[in-house]
């Protein structure tokens, strides 16, 4: 049963210190705590009556939401969680497109794609959860990392529950703002239970602030239900890091009153402690507190409320009144990925010079730097030490250690921060070590950087440098071919060059693009193959295949290292007559090209490095089964790597590999 003035009898059950907060800031305060309760309150009554599907209350835990809110500059950035609608109202977001996001309505946030409180607004300097709790907390690094960059005087606040503090995310962002001295205050909302799971089986520290120390941060316990403490301590801790960029962790004791989400109830929760948080609740507590201050009156008391209940019924009437959402195909496709110019870059001049494909890379990131101020470098020992593959070699003396950056062995976090920083006008290239290292940044890459323009219209300008690939002995954790994990998720663009001309100009395109790329560079190929391409900057288009060589017999499709590996079968067996169609982009790959090469010879063998099962060339082979049959002189035919681990050992690694079976594979082919 929620808390009402009868039960309380006007007693004050906290203490309140309004120090020098005028009556205004107080009843300002008063304000925007009535408003979140009372709209939960009306919600709650329209989900028993069945008119909204499902609620997470944050009843008991608004004064949190509100104090640090309204502690904030506007043009500083919040990262809340799913009980924080206070965050929302303080920042005064007209109440019928709340409704509407939570009714999956168009005039919504998210266009009726996410629920709850899903979503971000670049109007209100608002960036929303994903399910997936830790994850929002290296974002805010990365856009105060931006705010530092631009010598920007603001800090960032992100929420988080004293569950998701158990996730490797809490650590990682916490250590790379620590590291970086980045200007966000982490806020923890301790509410006593993760769904039903006591915090005795959460942690065992005595408080969770005491992590503080650890990360080398100043940390505060505070009393969550008190509005005025968590304005005060927020207030004061933001101004000190805007001027002194640091970060500062607030553990914030409260209580969750309703349950995870109200289907859950709260029975495991003891009777007593439910009771004792009652005496607790920050609204009435507060509100008593201004009646006996005679801040506020009971006439005004009243006639918020009426006010408040007239805006509420208004709002929901206005949400609910909306037409419900028609499904547009063409839109739905257009809007996972965020528009790009259509015009590609070409080159100053025709100069050109003998490069590696590792140089390629290099020269198109530094010409990059040198291009756009606000773009960022980070990876491991991407600075001074110039990469393990020294790519970046000398950027640093170029660019600075402020963009040329050097991060913590922190794959997650690094990902969040790299989208952090497109939020909050920056691009970035981060560099993971090695591709197989990408399973640490997983979910950033999966849930945020390829969903958020989908879901709120928000850019991901980031893009993922992947080193690759085997043929250098390196084993089963630096030799993995990932890119089937990526190309099956929509909002991603996937790139794999094969030349260094190719290398380069699709490293720069894939920079100049809004959206994330995943951009895989071959390791073999870093300095094993050399070519004459452009010294200055230009973009090759995503998207579009090439044709590397023409015949007449079969079509050979095919990217990476298995573009090398058709060209060089050809050179020793000139008898086979070929089309090799270098795909170059994975996701989306060039349809048209694909369809131009089967018409024309019939015959397919798809060729790729990884391993066989579920790889992109199933899916090509699925395409020219289904939209190009007619067309086929025999079954499509793929050459893959075997269903396994890579091996270390060269000779097992050779038997590994696609290459072992693609005369095979060519000669059953041709036989048809």
């Amino acid at each position: 049963m929620e808390p009402s003035i009868e039960t309380l009898e006007n007693t004050v059950y906290m203490q309140f210190d309004h120090k020098q907060y005028s009556h205004e800031t107080l009843i300002e305060l008063y304000k925007n705590l009535l408003r979140p309760r009372m709209i939960e309150e009306k919600m709650l009554i329209l989900l028993r009556q069945g008119k909204v599907g499902k609620w997470f209350s944050g009843i008991g835990q608004e004064a949190i939401s509100v104090g640090a809110t309204m502690a904030m500059k506007y043009d500083e950035y919040i990262l809340p969680m799913h009980r924080n609608l206070g965050v929302f109202t303080s920042r005064g977001i007209p109440l019928e497109k709340l409704v509407a996001q939570w009714q999956g309505k168009m005039s919504g946030f998210t266009k009726g794609r996410d629920r709850s409180f899903h979503f971000g607004t670049q109007e209100h300097k608002i960036v929303g959860m994903i399910s997936h709790l830790g994850p929002q907390m290296a974002i805010a690094d990365g856009i105060a990392l931006a705010d530092r960059l631009e010598n920007r005087f603001r800090a960032t606040l992100v929420f988080t529950g004293e569950g998701a503090t158990s996730e490797g995310d809490f650590h990682e962002a916490l250590n790379v703002a620590s590291v970086w001295n980045l200007p966000v205050i982490f806020i923890i909302e301790n509410n006593g239970y993760g769904l039903s799971t006591p915090t005795a089986e959460q942690y065992k520290c005595e408080s969770l602030v005491d992590r503080a120390a650890g990360y080398g941060m100043q940390g505060y316990k505070i009393d969550g239900n008190n509005v005025l403490e968590v304005y005060d301590t927020v207030r004061k801790v933001a101004e000190e890091i805007r001027y002194t960029p640091r970060p500062v962790l607030i553990e914030c004791m409260t209580f969750r009153m309703r349950g995870h989400e109200e289907a859950s109830g709260t029975k495991y929760v003891p009777k007593e402690l439910m009771d004792e948080w009652r005496t607790k609740d920050p609204v009435f507590n507060f509100e008593n507190y201004l009646l006996q201050q005679g801040v506020i009156s009971l006439d005004y008391v009243g006639e918020l409320k009426i006010r408040n209940k007239i805006d509420i019924d208004n709002a929901i009437d206005m949400a609910f009144s909306e037409f419900d959402i028609v499904a547009d195909t063409a839109v739905e496709v257009a809007d996972m990925y965020a528009p790009t110019k259509e015009e590609q870059i070409e080159p100053l001049s025709d100069m050109k010079a003998e490069k590696r494909y590792l140089d390629a890379i290099s020269d198109a990131m530094r010409l990059a730097m040198q291009r756009h101020s606000n773009l960022v470098i980070m990876g491991q020992d991407v600075a001074e030490y110039g990469g393990a593959f020294k790519i970046t070699q000398g950027f640093v003396e170029e660019f600075g250690k402020g963009r040329v950056r050097n991060t913590p062995l922190c794959e997650s976090a690094i990902v969040g921060a790299a989208l952090g920083l497109s939020i909050n006008g920056y691009k970035a290239i981060m560099e993971m070590q090695f591709a197989d290292f990408v399973t640490c940044g997983f979910n950033q890459i999966i849930n945020n950087l390829a969903k958020s323009h989908y879901r709120w219209g928000q850019n991901a300008d980031v893009v993922v440098r992947m080193p690759t690939g085997a043929g250098t002995g390196a084993g089963p954790f630096h030799s993995q071919s990932n890119e089937a994990w990526f190309v099956k998720t929509p909002g991603l663009k996937v790139v794999y060059p094969a030349f260094p001309s190719d290398a380069k100009g699709l490293l720069a395109s894939a920079i100049e693009d809004p959206n994330p790329i995943i951009f895989f560079e071959h390791k073999y190929l870093y300095r094993a193959i050399s070519e004459e391409i452009l010294t200055d900057y230009y973009t090759t288009p995503i998207g579009k295949a090439k044709l590397v060589n023409e015949g007449n017999e079969i079509s050979i499709i095919t990217y990476g290292l298995g573009v090398h590996w058709a060209l060089d079968y050809l050179k020793e067996n000139p008898e086979v007559s070929a089309d090799v169609l270098d795909l170059r982009t994975l996701l989306p790959w060039d349809v048209e090209a694909v369809t131009e090469t089967v018409k024309k010879n019939g015959k397919v063998l798809i060729l790729h490095e990884d391993t066989l099962c579920c790889g992109i060339g199933a899916e090509i082979a699925a395409y020219i089964g289904e939209h190009l049959f007619n067309y086929l002189d025999s079954p499509v035919m793929r050459c893959a790597s075997l269903d396994t681990a890579i091996p270390m050992n060269k000779a097992l690694e050779d038997n590994f590999l696609a290459k072992a079976r693609l005369d095979e594979s060519i000669k059953k082919l041709m036989s048809y």
